[in-house]
Protein backbone atom coordinates (compact mmCIF):
# COMPACT_ATOMS: atom_id res chain seq x y z
CA UNK A 1 0.00 0.00 0.00
CA UNK A 2 1.03 3.65 -0.83
CA UNK A 3 0.23 6.61 0.59
CA UNK A 4 1.82 10.32 0.08
CA UNK A 5 1.71 12.77 2.84
CA UNK A 6 1.35 16.83 1.95
CA UNK A 7 1.06 20.33 4.13
CA UNK A 8 -0.98 21.95 1.53
CA UNK A 9 0.23 25.01 3.93
CA UNK A 10 3.87 24.73 3.52
CA UNK A 11 3.75 22.89 -0.03
CA UNK A 12 5.07 25.01 -3.21
CA UNK A 13 3.25 25.21 -6.65
CA UNK A 14 5.50 23.26 -7.67
CA UNK A 15 5.18 20.28 -5.09
CA UNK A 16 1.74 20.29 -5.52
CA UNK A 17 1.79 20.04 -9.02
CA UNK A 18 3.96 16.99 -8.32
CA UNK A 19 1.41 15.65 -6.08
CA UNK A 20 -1.42 15.60 -8.12
CA UNK A 21 0.09 14.19 -11.15
CA UNK A 22 1.26 11.25 -8.77
CA UNK A 23 -2.80 11.17 -7.39
CA UNK A 24 -3.91 11.37 -11.31
CA UNK A 25 -1.32 8.90 -12.16
CA UNK A 26 -2.56 6.89 -9.77
CA UNK A 27 -6.15 7.42 -10.18
CA UNK A 28 -6.01 6.51 -14.42
CA UNK A 29 -5.34 3.23 -13.57
CA UNK A 30 -7.72 1.88 -11.27
CA UNK A 31 -10.17 0.21 -12.96
CA UNK A 32 -13.94 1.84 -13.61
CA UNK A 33 -16.51 1.27 -10.78
CA UNK A 34 -19.37 -1.03 -11.55
CA UNK A 35 -22.00 1.29 -9.72
CA UNK A 36 -23.53 3.74 -12.87
CA UNK A 37 -24.65 6.07 -10.35
CA UNK A 38 -21.52 6.41 -8.23
CA UNK A 39 -19.85 7.32 -11.93
CA UNK A 40 -22.15 10.00 -12.63
CA UNK A 41 -21.47 11.61 -9.15
CA UNK A 42 -17.38 10.61 -9.50
CA UNK A 43 -17.76 12.42 -12.97
CA UNK A 44 -19.43 15.80 -12.01
CA UNK A 45 -16.81 15.60 -9.17
CA UNK A 46 -13.81 15.14 -11.22
CA UNK A 47 -15.20 17.48 -14.27
CA UNK A 48 -15.45 20.42 -11.45
CA UNK A 49 -12.01 19.45 -10.32
CA UNK A 50 -10.65 19.53 -13.62
CA UNK A 51 -12.29 22.42 -14.79
CA UNK A 52 -10.21 24.43 -11.59
CA UNK A 53 -7.16 22.71 -12.91
CA UNK A 54 -7.86 24.55 -16.47
CA UNK A 55 -8.42 27.50 -14.04
CA UNK A 56 -4.48 26.98 -13.05
CA UNK A 57 -3.11 26.15 -15.91
CA UNK A 58 -4.43 29.55 -17.84
CA UNK A 59 -2.44 31.14 -15.41
CA UNK A 60 0.66 29.03 -16.10
CA UNK A 61 0.04 29.66 -19.76
CA UNK A 62 -0.11 33.05 -19.37
CA UNK A 63 3.14 33.47 -17.81
CA UNK A 64 4.39 31.67 -20.04
CA UNK A 65 3.12 34.03 -23.14
CA UNK A 66 3.76 37.08 -21.42
CA UNK A 67 7.45 36.60 -20.79
CA UNK A 68 8.36 34.80 -24.15
CA UNK A 69 9.56 31.72 -22.73
CA UNK A 70 9.36 29.69 -25.98
CA UNK A 71 11.48 31.48 -27.68
CA UNK A 72 14.24 30.95 -25.71
CA UNK A 73 13.37 26.70 -26.71
CA UNK A 74 13.68 27.78 -30.58
CA UNK A 75 9.63 27.89 -30.51
CA UNK A 76 8.23 31.07 -32.63
CA UNK A 77 4.77 31.29 -30.91
CA UNK A 78 2.94 30.25 -27.77
CA UNK A 79 0.44 28.64 -29.64
CA UNK A 80 3.36 26.54 -31.49
CA UNK A 81 4.47 25.12 -28.48
CA UNK A 82 0.63 24.03 -27.15
CA UNK A 83 0.50 21.87 -30.25
CA UNK A 84 4.16 20.38 -30.58
CA UNK A 85 5.00 20.23 -27.41
CA UNK A 86 1.74 19.43 -25.55
CA UNK A 87 -0.04 17.62 -28.58
CA UNK A 88 -2.96 19.84 -28.10
CA UNK A 89 -5.48 20.38 -31.68
CA UNK A 90 -5.76 23.84 -33.10
CA UNK A 91 -8.73 24.64 -31.34
CA UNK A 92 -8.26 23.37 -27.80
CA UNK A 93 -4.80 25.45 -28.25
CA UNK A 94 -6.15 28.54 -29.43
CA UNK A 95 -9.48 28.39 -26.60
CA UNK A 96 -6.36 27.95 -23.93
CA UNK A 97 -4.14 30.65 -25.18
CA UNK A 98 -6.98 33.40 -25.73
CA UNK A 99 -8.54 32.70 -22.15
CA UNK A 100 -4.83 32.56 -20.19
CA UNK A 101 -4.46 36.73 -22.42
CA UNK A 102 -8.20 37.47 -21.33
CA UNK A 103 -7.75 36.65 -18.17
CA UNK A 104 -6.60 39.24 -16.58
CA UNK A 105 -9.29 41.54 -18.11
CA UNK A 106 -11.79 39.39 -16.52
CA UNK A 107 -11.54 39.50 -12.73
CA UNK A 108 -14.88 38.02 -12.26
CA UNK A 109 -14.87 35.03 -14.56
CA UNK A 110 -11.60 34.20 -13.33
CA UNK A 111 -13.02 33.95 -9.41
CA UNK A 112 -15.71 32.30 -10.07
CA UNK A 113 -13.81 29.83 -12.44
CA UNK A 114 -10.48 29.40 -9.71
CA UNK A 115 -13.44 28.33 -7.34
CA UNK A 116 -15.02 25.90 -9.35
CA UNK A 117 -18.26 28.33 -9.97
CA UNK A 118 -17.89 28.27 -13.77
CA UNK A 119 -16.50 25.64 -16.12
CA UNK A 120 -13.73 26.02 -18.51
CA UNK A 121 -15.87 25.76 -21.50
CA UNK A 122 -17.65 29.18 -20.24
CA UNK A 123 -14.90 30.92 -19.25
CA UNK A 124 -13.47 30.25 -22.17
CA UNK A 125 -16.54 31.45 -24.21
CA UNK A 126 -16.02 34.54 -22.45
CA UNK A 127 -13.18 34.85 -23.25
CA UNK A 128 -13.44 34.44 -26.93
CA UNK A 129 -16.10 37.05 -27.01
CA UNK A 130 -13.85 40.15 -25.45
CA UNK A 131 -10.57 39.27 -27.01
CA UNK A 132 -11.32 42.06 -29.76
CA UNK A 133 -12.94 44.83 -27.23
CA UNK A 134 -11.26 47.78 -25.28
CA UNK A 135 -10.75 47.31 -21.86
CA UNK A 136 -14.24 49.09 -21.18
CA UNK A 137 -16.31 47.51 -23.59
CA UNK A 138 -14.66 44.31 -21.58
CA UNK A 139 -16.10 45.03 -18.39
CA UNK A 140 -19.56 45.85 -19.35
CA UNK A 141 -19.30 42.40 -22.02
CA UNK A 142 -17.80 40.23 -18.90
CA UNK A 143 -21.22 41.43 -16.83
CA UNK A 144 -23.86 40.68 -18.91
CA UNK A 145 -21.88 37.20 -19.91
CA UNK A 146 -21.86 36.13 -16.91
CA UNK A 147 -25.62 37.37 -16.31
CA UNK A 148 -26.57 34.82 -18.95
CA UNK A 149 -24.82 32.53 -17.28
CA UNK A 150 -26.34 33.04 -14.13
CA UNK A 151 -29.86 32.41 -15.83
CA UNK A 152 -29.16 29.22 -17.59
CA UNK A 153 -27.61 29.94 -20.90
CA UNK A 154 -25.77 27.06 -22.44
CA UNK A 155 -21.88 27.97 -23.56
CA UNK A 156 -23.28 27.44 -27.37
CA UNK A 157 -25.83 30.21 -26.59
CA UNK A 158 -23.58 32.39 -25.22
CA UNK A 159 -21.07 31.74 -27.42
CA UNK A 160 -23.71 33.00 -30.26
CA UNK A 161 -24.12 36.19 -28.03
CA UNK A 162 -20.53 36.78 -27.19
CA UNK A 163 -19.74 36.71 -31.23
CA UNK A 164 -22.11 39.88 -31.68
CA UNK A 165 -21.43 41.39 -28.38
CA UNK A 166 -20.97 45.16 -28.79
CA UNK A 167 -25.04 44.25 -30.50
CA UNK A 168 -26.06 43.04 -27.31
CA UNK A 169 -24.12 45.56 -25.17
CA UNK A 170 -26.23 48.10 -27.49
CA UNK A 171 -29.14 46.77 -27.04
CA UNK A 172 -29.30 46.48 -23.88
CA UNK A 173 -28.22 50.28 -23.52
CA UNK A 174 -30.19 51.28 -26.32
CA UNK A 175 -27.29 53.15 -28.01
CA UNK A 176 -27.39 51.25 -31.47
CA UNK A 177 -25.60 53.26 -34.38
CA UNK A 178 -24.46 51.92 -37.52
CA UNK A 179 -20.70 51.13 -36.80
CA UNK A 180 -18.05 52.77 -39.29
CA UNK A 181 -17.41 50.06 -41.32
CA UNK A 182 -21.05 49.82 -42.21
CA UNK A 183 -21.37 53.39 -42.87
CA UNK A 184 -18.02 53.14 -45.93
CA UNK A 185 -20.37 51.20 -47.75
CA UNK A 186 -18.99 47.83 -49.88
CA UNK A 187 -17.68 50.03 -53.38
CA UNK A 188 -14.09 50.50 -52.43
CA UNK A 189 -11.43 48.27 -50.40
CA UNK A 190 -10.23 49.32 -47.59
CA UNK A 191 -7.85 48.06 -44.59
CA UNK A 192 -7.01 49.48 -41.27
CA UNK A 193 -3.70 48.60 -39.64
CA UNK A 194 -3.15 49.72 -35.59
CA UNK A 195 0.30 48.99 -33.95
CA UNK A 196 -0.02 47.18 -30.54
CA UNK A 197 2.18 48.26 -27.69
CA UNK A 198 4.59 44.77 -28.04
CA UNK A 199 5.50 45.68 -31.65
CA UNK A 200 2.93 43.65 -33.06
CA UNK A 201 -0.09 45.04 -35.37
CA UNK A 202 -3.35 44.28 -35.23
CA UNK A 203 -5.16 44.74 -39.36
CA UNK A 204 -8.92 44.78 -40.28
CA UNK A 205 -10.15 45.61 -43.42
CA UNK A 206 -12.92 44.35 -46.77
CA UNK A 207 -12.24 43.87 -49.75
CA UNK A 208 -14.49 44.20 -52.58
CA UNK A 209 -14.87 41.15 -55.24
CA UNK A 210 -12.53 42.41 -57.64
CA UNK A 211 -9.58 42.93 -55.40
CA UNK A 212 -11.03 39.41 -53.11
CA UNK A 213 -10.35 37.37 -56.02
CA UNK A 214 -6.48 39.23 -56.13
CA UNK A 215 -6.44 38.00 -52.67
CA UNK A 216 -7.78 34.53 -53.53
CA UNK A 217 -5.30 34.70 -56.75
CA UNK A 218 -2.27 35.39 -54.58
CA UNK A 219 -2.94 33.83 -51.21
CA UNK A 220 -5.26 31.00 -51.91
CA UNK A 221 -2.66 28.16 -52.82
CA UNK A 222 0.46 29.81 -49.96
CA UNK A 223 -1.70 29.12 -47.44
CA UNK A 224 -2.94 25.60 -48.33
CA UNK A 225 -1.39 23.17 -45.80
CA UNK A 226 2.12 22.27 -45.96
CA UNK A 227 1.38 18.45 -45.46
CA UNK A 228 -0.36 16.11 -43.57
CA UNK A 229 2.01 17.37 -40.16
CA UNK A 230 1.28 21.34 -40.85
CA UNK A 231 -1.12 21.84 -37.65
CA UNK A 232 -1.35 25.74 -37.81
CA UNK A 233 -5.00 26.73 -38.83
CA UNK A 234 -6.40 28.83 -41.85
CA UNK A 235 -5.54 32.47 -40.40
CA UNK A 236 -1.98 31.16 -39.32
CA UNK A 237 -1.33 29.87 -42.56
CA UNK A 238 -3.16 32.55 -44.55
CA UNK A 239 -0.64 35.24 -42.15
CA UNK A 240 2.54 33.27 -43.53
CA UNK A 241 1.00 33.58 -46.72
CA UNK A 242 0.89 37.14 -46.77
CA UNK A 243 3.91 37.92 -44.99
CA UNK A 244 5.67 35.80 -47.42
CA UNK A 245 4.59 37.65 -50.39
CA UNK A 246 5.19 41.05 -49.43
CA UNK A 247 8.73 40.45 -48.32
CA UNK A 248 8.73 38.44 -51.35
CA UNK A 249 10.70 35.07 -51.00
CA UNK A 250 13.75 35.85 -52.96
CA UNK A 251 12.74 39.01 -54.58
CA UNK A 252 14.38 42.21 -52.48
CA UNK A 253 12.64 44.09 -50.35
CA UNK A 254 13.06 47.68 -51.61
CA UNK A 255 14.32 48.58 -47.96
CA UNK A 256 17.29 50.94 -46.99
CA UNK A 257 18.80 50.52 -43.42
CA UNK A 258 21.23 53.20 -42.74
CA UNK A 259 23.66 52.14 -40.71
CA UNK A 260 27.34 52.63 -39.14
CA UNK A 261 29.91 49.72 -40.01
CA UNK A 262 30.70 49.45 -36.36
CA UNK A 263 26.72 48.90 -36.02
CA UNK A 264 26.36 46.31 -38.66
CA UNK A 265 29.76 43.78 -37.31
CA UNK A 266 28.43 44.11 -33.37
CA UNK A 267 28.43 47.80 -32.19
CA UNK A 268 25.86 49.50 -30.18
CA UNK A 269 25.08 52.83 -32.49
CA UNK A 270 21.54 52.55 -33.81
CA UNK A 271 20.56 52.86 -37.36
CA UNK A 272 18.07 54.83 -39.28
CA UNK A 273 15.49 53.70 -42.07
CA UNK A 274 15.63 56.24 -45.17
CA UNK A 275 12.86 57.66 -43.70
CA UNK A 276 14.86 59.14 -40.56
CA UNK A 277 12.82 56.51 -38.29
CA UNK A 278 15.55 55.19 -35.50
CA UNK A 279 16.22 51.52 -34.79
CA UNK A 280 18.17 49.76 -32.70
CA UNK A 281 21.00 48.74 -33.47
CA UNK A 282 20.20 44.83 -32.77
CA UNK A 283 17.72 45.08 -35.16
CA UNK A 284 19.24 46.49 -37.89
CA UNK A 285 21.31 43.73 -37.96
CA UNK A 286 18.62 41.59 -38.19
CA UNK A 287 16.68 42.93 -40.90
CA UNK A 288 20.51 42.85 -42.86
CA UNK A 289 19.44 38.95 -42.80
CA UNK A 290 16.59 39.57 -44.52
CA UNK A 291 16.31 38.73 -48.45
CA UNK A 292 16.99 41.54 -50.49
CA UNK A 293 17.01 44.37 -47.88
CA UNK A 294 20.18 47.11 -48.93
CA UNK A 295 22.46 48.02 -45.74
CA UNK A 296 23.80 51.26 -46.86
CA UNK A 297 27.01 51.44 -44.78
CA UNK A 298 28.57 54.22 -43.46
CA UNK A 299 32.33 55.29 -42.68
CA UNK A 300 33.27 58.54 -40.78
CA UNK A 301 31.41 61.81 -41.59
CA UNK A 302 28.55 59.64 -43.51
CA UNK A 303 30.68 58.27 -46.37
CA UNK A 304 29.05 55.63 -47.96
CA UNK A 305 31.13 52.31 -47.60
CA UNK A 306 28.93 49.52 -49.54
CA UNK A 307 25.50 48.97 -50.37
CA UNK A 308 24.41 45.73 -50.73
CA UNK A 309 23.19 44.57 -54.13
CA UNK A 310 20.33 42.42 -55.68
CA UNK A 311 23.11 40.02 -56.78
CA UNK A 312 24.56 38.94 -53.47
CA UNK A 313 21.08 37.27 -52.98
CA UNK A 314 20.55 33.54 -53.98
CA UNK A 315 19.46 33.92 -57.68
CA UNK A 316 15.94 32.38 -58.52
CA UNK A 317 17.45 29.51 -60.17
CA UNK A 318 19.04 28.67 -56.56
CA UNK A 319 16.26 29.48 -55.13
CA UNK A 320 14.55 26.81 -57.27
CA UNK A 321 16.86 24.58 -56.25
CA UNK A 322 16.70 24.88 -52.34
CA UNK A 323 13.04 24.53 -53.22
CA UNK A 324 13.42 21.01 -54.32
CA UNK A 325 15.78 20.46 -51.45
CA UNK A 326 13.95 21.67 -48.58
CA UNK A 327 9.99 21.10 -48.63
CA UNK A 328 9.78 23.08 -45.40
CA UNK A 329 12.22 25.10 -42.79
CA UNK A 330 15.39 23.34 -42.80
CA UNK A 331 14.69 23.87 -38.55
CA UNK A 332 13.58 20.24 -37.01
CA UNK A 333 10.07 20.47 -36.25
CA UNK A 334 9.35 23.87 -37.89
CA UNK A 335 6.12 23.12 -40.69
CA UNK A 336 6.43 26.55 -42.51
CA UNK A 337 6.51 25.74 -46.10
CA UNK A 338 9.72 25.97 -48.63
CA UNK A 339 7.87 29.15 -50.73
CA UNK A 340 7.24 30.94 -47.70
CA UNK A 341 10.65 30.56 -46.61
CA UNK A 342 13.66 33.03 -46.69
CA UNK A 343 17.17 31.63 -48.22
CA UNK A 344 19.90 31.35 -45.59
CA UNK A 345 23.30 31.78 -45.10
CA UNK A 346 24.40 28.69 -43.25
CA UNK A 347 27.52 30.37 -41.83
CA UNK A 348 26.22 33.61 -41.44
CA UNK A 349 26.20 36.65 -43.20
CA UNK A 350 29.01 38.66 -42.85
CA UNK A 351 30.42 41.35 -44.74
CA UNK A 352 32.63 39.78 -47.98
CA UNK A 353 33.02 36.56 -46.28
CA UNK A 354 30.03 34.71 -46.94
CA UNK A 355 29.33 33.46 -50.20
CA UNK A 356 25.57 32.86 -52.06
CA UNK A 357 26.75 29.32 -53.22
CA UNK A 358 24.15 26.47 -53.42
CA UNK A 359 26.16 24.21 -51.41
CA UNK A 360 25.83 27.33 -48.11
CA UNK A 361 22.66 28.05 -48.53
CA UNK A 362 19.40 26.60 -46.89
CA UNK A 363 15.73 27.47 -46.40
CA UNK A 364 14.99 29.10 -43.54
CA UNK A 365 11.20 30.57 -41.88
CA UNK A 366 11.72 33.99 -40.90
CA UNK A 367 11.55 33.53 -37.65
CA UNK A 368 14.02 31.13 -36.79
CA UNK A 369 16.17 33.01 -39.29
CA UNK A 370 16.17 35.94 -37.13
CA UNK A 371 16.95 33.08 -34.16
CA UNK A 372 19.66 31.60 -35.39
CA UNK A 373 21.39 34.92 -35.51
CA UNK A 374 20.69 36.12 -32.35
CA UNK A 375 20.98 32.49 -30.55
CA UNK A 376 23.64 30.99 -32.65
CA UNK A 377 24.62 28.87 -29.41
CA UNK A 378 20.89 27.21 -29.56
CA UNK A 379 21.25 26.01 -33.46
CA UNK A 380 23.13 22.93 -33.76
CA UNK A 381 23.88 22.36 -37.90
CA UNK A 382 24.43 18.86 -39.60
CA UNK A 383 24.07 18.28 -43.22
CA UNK A 384 22.28 14.87 -44.48
CA UNK A 385 23.92 12.84 -47.67
CA UNK A 386 21.79 14.20 -50.17
CA UNK A 387 23.51 17.82 -49.25
CA UNK A 388 20.44 18.78 -46.98
CA UNK A 389 21.22 20.94 -43.75
CA UNK A 390 19.37 20.12 -40.66
CA UNK A 391 19.06 22.88 -37.66
CA UNK A 392 18.18 21.26 -34.54
CA UNK A 393 17.48 24.17 -31.87
CA UNK A 394 18.41 23.25 -28.47
CA UNK A 395 17.64 24.77 -25.05
CA UNK A 396 18.55 27.38 -23.44
CA UNK A 397 21.27 27.29 -21.15
CA UNK A 398 19.31 27.35 -17.86
CA UNK A 399 16.50 25.63 -19.31
CA UNK A 400 17.57 22.12 -18.08
CA UNK A 401 14.30 20.63 -17.61
CA UNK A 402 13.21 19.89 -14.10
CA UNK A 403 12.85 15.64 -13.58
CA UNK A 404 10.18 14.85 -12.30
CA UNK A 405 10.88 12.58 -8.88
CA UNK A 406 7.98 10.24 -7.75
CA UNK A 407 8.47 9.70 -4.21
CA UNK A 408 7.09 6.94 -2.78
CA UNK A 409 6.22 6.95 1.09
CA UNK A 410 5.57 3.45 3.21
Amino acid sequence: MRSMVIDLDEASTAEMVDALSVITAELAQRPTPESAAACMELTETLAATTDQCESVLAGFIGRVDTHGEVQRWGLPSTRAWLRSRLGMRDHHATQRLTAARQRHRLPHTAKLWAAGELSRDYAATIAEAVARLDDHECAAAESLLLDMTSQGFSPGKLASFGRRIREVIAERDGTETPDADSRRGYDRSWITSTRSLDGGRYIKGWLNAEDAAVWDGALAQLAAPAGTDDRRDLPERTAAALCGVLAGGHTATKVTVICDLDTLTGGTAPARLADGTPIPAAHARRIALSAGVSPLILGRGNVPLYLGHRHRFASPGQRRVLETLYPTCAVRDCEVPATLCEVDHVDGWALGNSPTDIDKLALCCGWHNRFKHTNAEQIRISRNADGRYLYRVLPPPDGARRQHSRSTFR
